[in-house]
């Protein structure tokens, strides 16, 4: 009886071994990272692409929340746009979009490049630069169009510019 007692508290140990160096080996497993498909702005964000894009979704309303013709708001435009031109999947939010990327002096804007304004206390607005100092974007009076930064609106807005 000795000994099949001695046998189950091996086989106990042992087991109790095996399943901490599993459990061990999948917790310090590293997590694969995402690969980002890197494509030049420039080769995307031509006259004809954006001329294009512009057609397309002219006029479209602005609808807070909303994200197809019958309405879409500044963020979800930006997202639809990235998709359409480039494959990529943003984020939702304008706080979020804010995030990526790196940051861009106005003076140096490319198309493409992600413009930033501040349109109230917590309230962001975002939209396309597309070359010449003016940006395509969703305005809530007059839906999907192309505007300049030197408007005095949108100039005493601006916040910032990301590129992706």
């Amino acid at each position: 009886m000795k000994s099949a007692c001695n046998e189950f508290e091996a086989m106990k140990r042992l087991l109790i071994i095996i399943l901490a160096l599993g459990l061990g080996a999948c917790a310090s497993a590293p997590e694969p990272k995402p690969v980002v498909k890197q494509v030049e702005p420039a080769t995307v964000w031509n006259d004809s692409n954006i001329s294009e894009l512009h057609s397309e979704w002219r006029g479209v309303p602005y609808r807070l929340g909303g994200g197809t013709k019958r309405g879409i708001d500044c963020s979800a435009f930006v997202s639809v746009a990235y998709q359409k031109m480039l494959g990529m999947t943003l984020p939702r939010t304008v706080e979020e979009q804010q995030a990526l990327g790196k940051p861009v002096p106005r003076n140096q804007l490319r198309k493409g490049d992600l413009v930033f304004f501040k349109t109230g206390w917590s309230t962001h607005h975002v939209g396309i630069y597309v070359g010449d100092d003016n940006f395509l974007h969703v305005s809530t009076s007059q839906g999907v169009k192309i505007s300049s930064l030197h408007n005095s609106y949108w100039a005493s807005k601006y916040w910032n510019a990301r590129r992706i």
